[in-house]
């Protein structure tokens, strides 16, 4: 049993291990058998979810797992109950928790103060550990390695940013250029620690607050929605700071052989153009299907105990 509540909770060899089965998982199809069988995975999101929940869910039920599913409003932590004594209980009954509170990650600390069930962080307001993981192994899918891999990410440095860097800076000679908004980058310390990461993998992890400063050169134009799911903006008018952060035809002909990559849901024609999303360049919907694929991975890791092919 073993929780995933950060990028931070895994080896190198343990991340790249992830990748790697995620990528073998969508290969393989169905064809996986239920290793998984017997076990029983809950998941509790207290927040809007489309890809993340259902992927997690068939995951658990496609390797042999029942699955039991709590919303928002179900559990007594309503009621006052505290999210210790939830955990204390729900792991005697529970082989995994899959969690998306888009909220304080102290909740999820609280949630692995018990050894009875593995917790899986599927989204806090400080980081998103699962999409990475999907996000990665389509890249190793895509270019068939994940090591070399030039990147321009373009919008807000949330918390898929923050995931995106935390993991990449674990690869040898990546570039990641992240474009933010003046005032929307990614938290000053969580970039010095991936930057410090990525510089012992002679990687680059910069930020610029200048789209048309980005690099000359990307192999991966990758975006995500503008308003991040539980945030929201202090300034009234964030929209036109965003505006010039547009991904659109313009920005994806400066990068002829980039892919383009989007963590979806996309709200067309702010944050991209609809024939940039559903142009031949892009990838994101098979990278939402990907989601699924590293469900299996990530829930074989932390409920079965493999270490992962």
């Amino acid at each position: 049993m073993r929780h995933l509540t950060s990028v931070d909770n895994l080896s190198d060899d343990e991340l790249y291990r992830l990748v790697r089965r995620s990528a073998w998982y969508a290969e393989q199809g169905e064809a996986v058998g239920q290793p998984l069988r017997g076990r029983v995975v809950g998941s509790y999101f207290r927040a809007t979810s489309t890809r993340t929940r259902t992927a997690f869910a068939s995951a658990a039920l496609r390797l042999g797992a029942a699955h039991i599913a709590y919303g928002p409003h179900d559990l007594q932590l309503n009621t006052g109950e505290t999210m210790a004594d939830t955990a204390r209980v729900l792991g005697t009954m529970l082989d995994a928790l899959v969690v998306r509170t888009a909220g304080d990650p102290a909740e999820l600390a609280a949630l692995t103060a018990q050894d009875g069930m593995a917790v899986v962080n599927a989204m806090t307001a400080d980081e998103h550990p699962t999409q990475a993981i999907a996000d990665l192994s389509m890249i190793e899918l895509q270019f068939g390695r994940v090591d070399g891999i030039r990147i321009l990410y373009v919008g807000e440095g949330n918390n898929t940013a923050a995931a995106l860097a935390l993991a990449l800076a674990r690869f040898r000679d990546v570039s990641l250029c992240l474009a933010t908004p003046r005032g929307y980058g990614l938290d000053p310390a969580l970039l010095a620690r991936a930057q410090r990461a990525a510089q012992a993998n002679a990687s680059s992890i910069t930020e610029t607050h200048e789209l048309a400063a980005g690099p000359s050169e990307a192999d991966v134009v990758y975006t995500t929605r503008w308003q991040t799911t539980g945030t929201s903006k202090p300034d009234p008018n964030w929209r036109d700071t965003f505006a010039p952060f547009q991904v659109d035809g313009a920005l994806m002909a400066r990068y002829p052989e980039a892919v383009f990559m989007h963590d979806l849901p996309a709200h067309r024609g702010e944050e991209v153009t609809s024939a940039v999303l559903d142009g031949p360049g892009s990838i994101a919907f098979r990278q939402a299907e990907q989601k699924f694929h590293s469900a299996k991975a990530v829930l074989e890791w932390c409920v079965g105990g493999t270490d992962s092919r």
